[in-house]
């Protein structure tokens, strides 16, 4: 092909910047998600339905592979598909991460702050000359000057009238001197890029230079999570495990400096040793909270004796994003723990009235000199939304309650297993500006039934709720009392506006009666009404035909007595009489629950043989019950099988129903239960029933960890380590 011909195919970056994104939100998950695991096989063109087949987005892999061959194609595509190709990361095996660190963060011995302003410069003068110029030689010499002037300045103790010409002068031996020592080098070319811009527009506005470049990515990075990191299976010793970590303070520090643009950050029980101070200050203080605590106001500067190092990386903060979701699930080191406490009593705890003010000793009267004293505004943290703490169960309430707080604009917070507290969530009632539209206080053992309905009932701060999770077994459960759960289904404003979408109020005092006088849920899709004894089958299949027909998944791990299996606990009257058997209870729950809520009406006809059949009262599909009651169930029954997940959770399904979109037909994405055997959406469900457990983590059915990195809530769908907390642990 000619220059000629080639010249042809070239595109403004712009448009070739815009494909590459929409590739890239090709992955993304709809705003309204299918409730079923993804499948990665290719059955036709995503749709953003509330679809399983096909898929609602192509497969990441699918994704970042298309990426990476556009890398390949030019110069143009490469500089257009870099930045989408490397806004997610996810940390998967030590060697990748070592070659993450080594790839994003700056080796300051290898190339020095002097070397690399120097070329920068040097580079960026001769491009900007030869565009400005007919003679570049000499006017890249003017501009590099005048660029080094902006940074360093001459020197002050010589006279400006004894300098020689500028042209003359040779600017090579000049040494530069940056703020610091070890700056983040997109901070650093960013400078360099407003000085250049700053020269030309004094001499010649609306010359456009070209960006200097930056080889280095992490500016394009704005999702980092360790969900899958693992070092098992390495066969290292506990010495190396000790000493020798892969993920190290350090390293996540040298990281996060250089990703100004980080917006979501997930950490593991795993790599939890690696949560030093300084790493959090990098998560927590930057955007918003170093622009809001600046220095003192002007004449107080001899009172906070802020160190040089403190304030560089501080106005290097500044600039940066703010960061809008963290998960800590798991994360219970005592390294995390020490540093999460110094961070509180640093930032976010009011300090001692000795370091706030001075007493005069010299005054009788013992009066506080005015002059030298100063109260720091508290600190929050405005840009964060998504809170993940499930399993923290190491901080202490006195650390939790401030940290807590210090996030004004939480919608999604996950609470599940931590030690938080009545007062907190009192606390949490009365915050003016946070609206949660999901909340997960799922097994936390230190709450009260009186401040779960404080906080339910009482407060705006709930108002707006679409998934609440409130789960609890048989060894930490529920601690509401029926009246105050009576009062939350009747009086809390998310139950009476109909929006929940996700429930979860296993292990709580329900009965027929507040069934009865729930109000009706028509967008509920999962609920959860585990470990509920004393509760009847039949009023359960009354509650959802009636007042929740669009649920489709049901968790019934121990309720019901139609679905007892084993031994009756010792009652007063010492009647261990044995529950009713695995057979029985498979026959009761097909004849009181699948058969009522799972099939048409009868309708019979002579004379009309093309009527449109009756839909089935519910949308239910997917049961989830005890592992002793699914192994009396054996092979399931027609349609229905029982899918495992890679824990010890399992669910009864109804392979034959799901939801299929038909591209063309107007009707948009619809819920069949009469797929042929050999629909692929079928033939993907009979292979996980099939697996008998051995499946991915992110198989399965109503989660019990809420999707904090992408917003997604308790309806998201995970997998690595954050999907078998979701869907594979009993607890």
């Amino acid at each position: 092909m000619t220059t000629a011909d080639s010249r042809q195919f070239e595109f403004p970056p712009e448009l070739l910047f815009a494909i590459c994104a929409h590739i890239y939100s090709a992955c993304l998950q709809p705003t309204e998600p299918s409730l079923d695991p993804p499948i990665h096989q290719d059955y036709g063109i995503p749709t953003a339905l509330p679809s399983s087949l096909p898929a609602g987005s192509w497969p990441e892999p699918l994704v970042r592979r298309t990426l990476a061959n556009l890398c390949l194609v030019n110069r143009a595509w490469y500089e257009a598909a870099k930045p989408w190709l490397w806004t997610k990361i996810e940390v998967r095996l030590p060697r990748s991460w070592l070659s993450l660190v080594e790839e994003i963060a700056w080796e300051y011995d290898e190339e020095t702050v002097d070397v690399v302003m120097g070329d920068t410069i040097k580079a960026a003068a001769k491009a900007a000359a030869q565009a400005t110029s007919a003679a570049p030689n000499d006017e890249e010499l003017r501009l590099e000057e005048r660029i080094l002037e902006t940074f360093s300045g001459p020197d002050l103790s010589i006279s400006p009238e004894l300098l020689s010409p500028v042209v003359s002068r040779d600017p090579s031996p000049r040494r530069l001197r940056p703020k610091s020592k070890s700056p983040a080098r997109w901070k650093l070319m960013r400078s360099i890029s407003d000085a250049i811009q700053n020269v030309l527009e004094q001499r010649d506005p609306g010359v456009y230079v070209p960006i200097p470049h930056d080889p280095r990515p992490g500016r394009f990075i704005r999702h980092l999570d360790f969900n899958h990191f693992r070092t098992i299976g390495m066969r290292r010793s506990i010495e190396e495990g000790v000493n020798s970590r892969f993920v190290t303070g350090d390293r996540v520090q040298a990281v996060l400096k250089e990703m100004p643009n980080l917006t979501a950050f997930g950490a593991t029980e795993y790599m939890d040793g690696a949560l030093t101070l300084p790493v959090l200050n990098e998560l927590f203080l930057r955007g918003a909270p170093s622009r809001g605590r600046g220095r003192p106001p002007r004449g107080r500067g001899l009172v906070c004796d802020a160190h040089d190092g403190e304030d560089e990386d501080r106005e290097r903060r500044r600039e940066c994003r703010d960061l809008e979701a963290v998960d800590l699930t798991g994360c219970v080191s005592a390294v995390f723990v020490n540093a999460l406490t110094e961070f509180v009593h640093t930032h976010l705890l009011p300090h001692d009235a000795a370091e706030t003010s001075v007493v005069d000793s010299d005054d009788p009267g013992g009066r506080r000199s005015s002059g030298v004293r100063f109260v720091e505004e508290p600190l929050i943290f405005p840009g964060l939304q998504r809170l993940g703490l499930r399993g923290v169960k190491s901080i202490m309430p006195r650390i939790l309650a401030p940290f807590l707080s210090a996030f004004p604009s939480l919608t999604h917070l996950d609470l599940s297993g931590t030690r938080v507290t009545p007062d907190i969530l009192y606390a949490l009632g009365q915050s003016p500006t946070v609206r949660l539209l999901s909340l997960a206080l799922a097994r936390c053992i230190r709450l009260t039934s009186a401040s779960i309905k404080s906080l339910l009932v009482d407060s705006p701060v709930t108002s707006q709720l679409k998934e609440l999770n409130l789960y609890g077994d048989m060894t930490f459960t529920s601690p509401l009392l029926e009246s105050d759960l009576r009062e939350i289904l009747t009086l809390a404003p998310c139950f009476q506006s109909g929006n929940l979408v996700y429930l979860d109020i296993s292990s709580a005092p329900l009965t027929r009666d507040l069934l009865n006088i729930c109000r009706p849920q028509p967008k509920l899709r999962s609920l959860g009404l585990s470990h509920i004894p004393g509760i009847e089958l039949k009023a359960i299949t009354e509650f959802l035909k009636t007042k929740a027909q669009n649920v489709e998944i049901l968790t019934l791990i121990g309720t019901s007595p139609e679905l007892d299996c084993g031994l009756r606990p010792v009652t007063a009257n010492n009647d261990g009489a044995p529950r009713g058997s695995p057979r029985q209870s498979s026959v009761a729950l097909h004849s009181h629950l699948i058969r009522p809520c799972c099939t048409p009406p009868f309708s019979f006809s002579l004379t009309s043989s093309s009527s449109v059949p009756a839909e089935p009262p519910t949308r239910l599909r997917v049961i989830e019950l005890s592992n002793v009651l699914l192994g009396g169930l054996g092979a399931g029954a027609g349609s229905w099988k029982i899918v495992k997940s890679k824990g010890g959770r399992g669910w009864y399904v109804d392979t034959a129903s799901g939801w299929v979109a038909h591209l063309g037909t107007g009707r948009g994405s619809v819920l069949r239960r009469d797929l042929e055997p050999g629909h692929p959406l079928r033939i993907e469900m009979e292979k996980l029933s099939s697996a008998n457990g051995n499946v991915s983590s992110g198989v399965g059915w109503h989660a019990r960890k809420m999707e904090v990195l992408h917003g997604h809530g308790m309806l998201g769908r995970e997998d690595g380590l954050y999907g078998a907390v979701s869907f594979a642990y009993q607890g």
